[in-house]
């Protein structure tokens, strides 16, 4: 009793420190070391361009380059209009600078064409300044078909126009959302370039990163913001989210969409598996309290040290979960199994606690050696859980010894009975591999042989995009903007110390064939601009006159849009004088059903279609006169926030540096970093700090597994006092790790950021298990597969890979990629546990060893007199004692 009120005292003491110490960064930068040289190159260009760190995309995509135009203005002055969770808001390729200017950033043809379309439309443009109207739209729509037979224009001209007028009188008759460009109609083709119906906002929210998703609050608001303007479907506009920010806070809302499956499944099978292993409910309870109770204190003890969590350290849940279950499964089945002989339950706890104290300390002291190896790393984030893991080890231990006899007396468990403590099923299996013995060793031999001959197709996927929901919206949303070869992702940035070295800079980069092009600030702008400006000029001397001067009519009455529907219906009967079959004759005749059917409807229809065609039209005036006036450009005329992207006030140049479009694997991301970096060792950017964070978290894991092998070993040695013991205990964990490698180079399944994050627990199930059969080996144990040992750790394999495989279920990529690694890593080590092991240990005691098996099993120093005891001594059924 006495340990309970202590250990229920420090628990309270734990919680109440959590609850007023908690503090959890979601900061994914502070997960590596800053020291290293390419994330000082990283933080200097964040540095540089301030800009672009943090950035929420709000990309918005329009049913017409209008309603595109009006959604991006309209969204971007509301956004700037909340400082308090926008810090910058930003529209690079628009504004009031790039509607004066955009003519000049087009091609020479394709300014050619504009300006001639306009040429020839001034007599269109002065009709439609006079009635910016349905009934303007139609007049100048009977213009049309006058041409059409006069033969001024061909069917194959207005076929374009005729189908888009058709569309959007149809969706106006029907009640769907209906739109008209006229830009299109002006420009003469079939359908708008896809730059021109989308647009991206660059939006640096504020950020929350106290909380799991820091930007969740500025996304929240853009949405409100968004639906409050009408920006949505209904009204021909969407509006979606991707960047780095929404990819992040998506990735924890992907989490938690199935988080109630995944954990639900998981507690089923845990508590399903531990009732398997001890048959009894009470005993279930005492382990569940245990670990529960070490949660708290190990959470504690980790603010305590640390002083913070991460997004990684958290991980120390499933792992103290899946490590702290096996300490009590190992004691509790024990302690079932010396109840048998004992009478008492106090004598079976206390003859339990000196036949397994040793195994379960070197065990806890081992693994805890794994946990703390991460220290030395440069992978801050796992190093911090390295210490919470290690610490975590600690406590386990001392509750599995302290905590959990003391609620088993409790709670009563099992009385004397006869019952299997051992897995009596396994004996012949016990028989196979002792006769079987060598074959058993060289068929494991082989198999390790051929598992390091396929370690090669081993690969670690460093792309993190393949980790997230690809239904997520700022995926989709991503991987829309990917199509564009100027908006991928995987973009290299270069800082040049001038103007004249970017240039040269930028033309052996574009020489490189990895690279697609080149962009810089001088490449911004306008090529050819005496050209164009001239182009332009001439189209303003002609058009000019059609808005100047120019009286307006008055919006028209319902009855005076019949009356014109009426005549342009004629007008287009009397259109059709080639064959009806001909898709030009055909467009005529469904533009006449369209505008009898609008005829026919009613007022409120006819608004709808009024709306349609007459506010787009306003604003494309307004636009045709605004870009009529361009103006040469130089660097200094260029918009302020448009040269600060490009270049820094100490006069640095940035260079963006765009691959091939077309693949984005792996390896031909490193080949175009190679590249890049050949010529800018400086470089930065998504494709060079990817796989650098990729070589950083492989290079801890190796790091860290050589500083745990060798603490392990050194620890081994001193406990275990010979060089043997220590080989046998190191041997099986190899070659289950060695399966597990290469099954997972069969199957395709790489390594990534999430489920390498299970590599420590795998090391740590496999070493405590080898720990526990060496120790009962030496104990003078024989029939392993059905001792209580062999129980315990058959179902504390179970229990971890039943719970913690539950996160195969994850809609998640990288979740499921862990659970999919865990079911591998213990299907081997179950493997290894029935049959290597084994065969490993059986019959070595009787064998006649040679010189090198001498050498081996010789004391690495005297040991000290011991009376052995053996952890599982109990044989697979046991009579009770009266």
């Amino acid at each position: 009793m006495i340990v309970l009120l202590l250990v229920g005292g420090l628990t309270l003491a734990a919680l109440i420190f959590v609850a007023q110490n908690f503090v959890m960064t979601a900061d994914t930068s502070q997960l590596i070391s800053q020291r290293l040289e390419w994330r000082q190159r990283e933080l200097a260009f964040e540095a540089a361009f301030p800009q672009f760190n943090n950035l929420t995309m709000v990309v918005v995509d329009g049913a017409t380059p209008e309603l595109a135009d009006d959604a991006a203005k309209r969204l971007a002055g509301a956004l700037k209009e909340r400082p308090d969770l926008f810090q910058t808001v930003r529209w690079p390729d628009g504004g009031p600078f790039f509607e004066r200017e955009g003519l000049l950033f087009l091609p020479s043809a394709d300014v050619e064409k504009a300006t001639g379309g306009l040429v020839r439309a001034a007599p269109l443009l002065t009709r439609l300044t006079a009635d910016p109207s349905l009934r303007g739209a139609l007049v100048v729509l009977t213009d049309i078909l006058q041409g059409l037979k006069q033969g001024e224009v061909s069917p194959q001209d207005i076929e374009p126009t005729l189908t888009a007028f058709s569309k959007t009188f149809e969706d106006a008759v029907a009640g769907r959302p209906a739109f008209f460009s006229w830009r299109t109609f002006f420009s003469g083709e079939k359908s708008p370039d896809l730059r021109e119906l989308r647009h991206v906002l660059l939006v640096q929210p504020v950020m929350d990163y106290a909380a799991l998703e820091p930007g969740a609050a500025a996304s929240d608001a853009i949405r409100n913001i968004a639906q409050s303007l009408g920006l949505d479907p209904a009204h021909g506009v969407t509006v979606r989210l991707t960047g780095t920010v929404p990819l992040a806070d998506e990735e924890f809302a992907s989490l938690a969409q199935d988080a109630h499956l995944v954990l639900g499944a998981m507690l089923v099978a845990l508590f399903g598996i531990l009732w398997l292993a001890v048959r009894s409910v009470r005993v279930v309870l005492a382990i569940t309290l245990t670990t529960l109770i070490g949660l708290v204190l190990t959470a504690a003890a980790g603010l305590l040290v640390v002083g913070r969590f991460n997004l990684l350290s958290m991980a120390f849940i499933p792992l103290f979960v899946g490590l702290g279950v096996d300490f009590s499964i190992q004691f509790s089945v024990r302690a079932l199994a010396k109840r048998l002989v004992q009478p008492t339950r106090e004598a079976a706890l206390a003859e339990t606690g000196a036949s397994i104290g040793r195994p379960l300390a070197l065990s806890a002291a081992a693994i805890g050696a794994g946990f703390f190896a991460f220290l030395p790393t440069s992978y801050i984030g796992v190093a911090e859980l390295g210490t919470i893991a290690g610490l975590g080890m600690i406590v386990a231990f001392a509750l599995s010894i302290v905590l959990l006899p003391a609620l088993l007396v409790l709670l009563r468990f099992p009385s004397a009975r006869t019952a299997e403590v051992g897995i009596a099923m396994l004996a012949p299996v016990d028989r196979f591999v002792s006769r079987h013995r060598f074959a058993v060793l060289a068929l494991a031999l082989v198999a390790a042989i051929g598992s390091i001959a396929l370690l090669p197709l081993v690969r670690f996927d460093f792309d993190p995009l393949n980790l997230k929901s690809p239904e997520a919206e700022s995926m989709t949303t991503l991987r829309a903007l990917a199509a564009d070869p100027d908006r991928t992702p995987y973009a290299i940035n270069v800082l040049a110390p001038s103007s004249s070295e970017a240039q040269a800079l930028a033309q052996r980069l574009g020489a490189l064939p990895e690279v697609s092009h080149v962009v810089t600030l001088q490449s911004l702008l306008p090529t050819q601009q005496k050209q164009k400006l001239e182009a332009v000029a001439d189209a303003a001397a002609v058009t000019e006159p059609a808005f100047e001067g120019v009286s307006r009519r008055s919006p028209p009455s319902d009855e005076e849009l019949q009356k014109r529907l009426a005549d342009t219906q004629a007008a287009l009967q009397g259109a059709v004088y080639e064959s009806r079959e001909e898709p030009a004759s055909l467009a005529v005749l469904r533009l006449a059903k369209a505008v009898a059917q609008l005829k026919a409807a009613t007022p409120e229809v006819r608004a709808r279609a009024q709306a349609a065609v007459a506010v787009p039209l306003q604003a494309t005036l307004d636009q045709i006169q605004t870009e009529l006036k361009a103006s040469p450009l130089t660097i200094s005329t260029l918009p302020p926030d448009l040269v600060a992207d490009w270049m820094t006030k100490d006069g640095r140049v940035r260079l963006q540096v765009l691959p091939h479009a077309g693949r984005t694997d792996n390896e031909f991301l490193r080949r175009f970093t190679a590249a890049v970096q050949k010529v800018a060792p400086d470089a930065t950017g998504a494709p060079i700090y990817t796989s650098a964070s990729a070589d950083t978290v492989v290079d801890a894991f190796l790091q860290a597994g050589a500083y745990s092998a060798i603490a392990i070993i050194m620890l081994l040695a001193v406990v275990l006092r010979r060089a043997r013991d220590v080989v046998l205990v190191m041997l099986p964990a190899l070659l289950s790790g060695l399966l597990t490698f290469a099954t997972c180079g069969i199957l395709g399944l790489p390594l990534n950021f999430t489920n390498i994050i299970a590599l420590p627990l795998l090391f740590g199930i496999g070493v405590a298990f080898n720990i526990y059969f060496v120790m009962a080996w030496r104990a003078g144990e024989t029939a392993m597969l059905t001792s209580s040992l062999m129980r315990a750790v058959v179902f504390s394999a179970l229990a971890t890979a039943n719970a913690f495989g539950a996160l195969w279920l994850s809609t998640h990529p990288g979740t499921a990629s862990m659970g999919r690694l865990l079911m591998i890593a213990l299907g081997w080590e179950l493997l290894v546990t029935l049959l290597f092991r084994p065969a490993l240990l059986a019959r070595s005691r009787q064998s006649n060893p040679g010189l090198k098996s001498w050498l081996l099993a010789r004391p690495l120093w005297p040991a000290r007199p011991s009376i052995a005891r053996s952890p599982s001594a109990v044989p697979a059924r046991a009579t009770p004692i009266n």
